[in-house]
């Protein structure tokens, strides 16, 4: 294939934001939309998979048709379609994978399949003039929180991940615990700028390990101790005073950021590597990127952190597939999805 290449149409739907993007061969962005589920979750306190997959459906070709609008472009300038087909809820996957395939049969485009976690990081690519690799990746998001080490943005050695919660799954289940609506990882941060950090001893679960594996479930039960006592379950009938909310938050969000900060210095360390990107929902918190850009001052590691409007999901950080473009690796018309949580790439 020629070094040139034309925009590329990318399209994500892992979990409940359906976004689609028309991104030139540059990596600029053309057009864009996301459609963003959260007043339909907010009930239920978290994201409910046959209701995300049912928005994915209403909500998916007018969100396509939205982007290739915004980019002034037709089916016939397109060099691909790209589609994240792994990690993420099943039957959001399969709407998206779907639509995808469905797009590359009709205007006879191949098909690039994507690999949302790795798209996560490419994110902060996107947002630096020079290369950032060879790095050490972190992911902290939603449902992962996921190392590598990352030699090009295709090229990632595993380190570790959660065995149980993620941070930002931690970060949402406190955030319901002290009734703090949806998404609650938001609100918990912003109560955490109020609160005192070291209110409560809350435990860095594997802290200390050699290995790159990270826990967050016993934190989040030592949270519900916290505020409730052993074997209370519910958390509708408590009154917390806003400082004890804060003070809870504060050193909630610390525990969370202290883990995080100490794996990802001792990756650097060794693999002797001066350069740290940070990708996911949960890059966007305040406290972490302070905690970080601290770090990497102490430190002398180059810090790259996506810009927060590219930690969340869309479909910009599908900008990866031009990477798989150059290097020729298309998918097939009988790409499937595989959801679930993903650890080992």
């Amino acid at each position: 294939m020629a070094d040139a290449i034309l925009p590329i149409l990318t399209i994500e739907s892992t979990c409940d934001e359906t976004a689609a993007a028309v991104i030139s061969d540059d990596g600029a962005v053309m057009g864009q939309c996301i459609a963003t589920q959260e007043a339909l979750h907010e009930q239920f306190r978290g994201v409910v998979p046959e209701v995300a997959a049912r928005a994915h459906l209403e909500r998916i070709l007018p969100v396509i048709d939205t982007a290739i609008r915004q980019a002034k472009v037709s089916p016939d300038d397109l060099t691909a379609i790209a589609v994240a087909d792994r990690p993420g809820l099943a039957g959001s996957l399969l709407v998206g994978v779907v639509a995808g395939k469905t797009l590359a049969i009709a205007w006879q485009k191949p098909l690039v399949s994507l690999n949302h976690l790795h798209a996560h990081l490419y994110a902060c690519q996107l947002s630096n003039e020079s290369s950032v690799y060879p790095c050490v990746g972190l992911i902290v998001s939603g449902g992962h929180t996921s190392l590598y080490y990352c030699t090009s943005p295709l090229d990632l050695e595993y380190l570790g991940g959660t065995i149980d919660d993620a941070a930002g799954e931690a970060f949402d289940k406190v955030g319901a615990m002290l009734s703090l609506g949806f998404p609650g990882g938001p609100e918990v941060s912003k109560l955490a700028a109020k609160g005192k950090r070291d209110a409560y001893a809350f435990p860095r679960s594997m802290i200390h390990e050699k290995h790159f594996d990270f826990s967050f479930s016993g934190l989040k039960t030592a949270v519900r101790y916290a505020i409730t006592g052993p074997g209370q379950q519910d958390f509708s009938k408590l009154r917390i005073d806003d400082q004890i909310k804060a003070d809870v938050c504060a050193s909630f969000e610390t525990a969370v950021v202290d883990v995080l900060l100490s794996k990802c210095r001792r990756a650097l360390k060794q693999y002797k590597c001066k350069q740290l990107i940070i990708g996911g929902g949960v890059a966007a918190n305040r406290y972490l990127r302070q905690q970080f850009e601290n770090a990497a001052k102490q430190d002398q590691f180059a810090l790259t952190i996506a810009p927060p409007d590219l930690c969340t999901d869309n479909a910009v950080m599908g900008a990866i597939a031009l990477e798989k473009i150059r290097r020729g690796d298309f998918a097939s018309f009988d790409l499937d999805i595989t959801p679930g949580l993903q650890r080992g790439f």
